[in-house]
């Protein structure tokens, strides 16, 4: 790639009140790759969608790097050589690491998605998974905690159940209406559940039956729901 002036092109359109949408004329298509380059990095709202697809792997991961894209639309549109080839997927690491934390503090859904498509990154979920730190108080989809727990069951230890454990909905403090709701919530996705988030829940339910004062009558309707997570 011949570096030419185009950092002075940009940087001399700047003050233009149509700086990005004249950019975007200039640079977007344009047949050098270094101009390209230029313009994934100094467009002001982020690259473009068609910059993450661009036909060289250089330009491609620039634009991934500044994107504003979501994290599924970012992967699936990058270089396939970038996933593909150890030596330019390390020049995305940094922005897939943030990504990834990120998607592990969500419901997962986008999680699995990423990992469906690119499984080349399962180690990085994997680490984020056991140190990520939690920021909200979003929990796991139970179906999508299930896909990711079969995609790493042969390399399941205690830090990496713990970790899959404390990004599900806690139990242990919610009332009788909300704790029902949920297992009732549970039970109708049973089918599709991992026996290891079965297994999770049944404990779970478990504890939190016996920490609970309840009416007989609905002591016995509760456990006959909790016993349909049972293996």
């Amino acid at each position: 790639m011949e570096e030419l002036n185009y950092k002075e092109e940009i940087e001399a359109l700047r003050d233009d009140p149509e700086f990005e949408s004249k950019g975007d004329r200039l640079y977007l298509s344009h047949e050098d790759d270094y101009a390209r380059l230029e313009w994934s990095f100094y467009r002001p709202s982020g690259s473009h969608p068609d910059q993450v697809s661009d036909r060289n792997p250089m330009v491609s991961i620039m634009a991934f790097n500044h994107s504003r894209l979501g994290a599924f639309e970012r992967f699936s549109r990058v270089h396939p050589d970038v996933i593909a080839k150890e030596h330019l997927r390390v020049k995305i690491r940094n922005r897939s690491r943030m990504l990834f934390r990120a998607m592990v503090d969500d419901d997962l859904k986008e999680l699995i998605s990423v990992l469906e498509f690119a499984p080349v990154f399962l180690d990085l979920a994997c680490d984020q998974m056991i140190n990520g730190r939690i920021w909200n108080e979003r929990y796991a989809d139970p179906e999508a905690a299930s896909a990711f727990v079969s995609f790493v069951e042969e390399r399941m230890d205690q830090r990496l159940a713990q970790g899959i454990k404390r990004r599900l909905q806690p139990i242990k403090k919610l009332n009788y209406d909300e704790a029902k709701a949920y297992l009732e919530s549970l039970v109708e996705l049973v089918q599709n559940l991992h026996s290891f988030i079965k297994r999770h829940y049944l404990e779970a339910y478990t504890d939190w039956l016996e920490r609970i004062s309840l009416h007989p009558l609905q002591r016995i309707a509760l456990e006959k729901k909790i016993a349909l997570l049972k293996e």
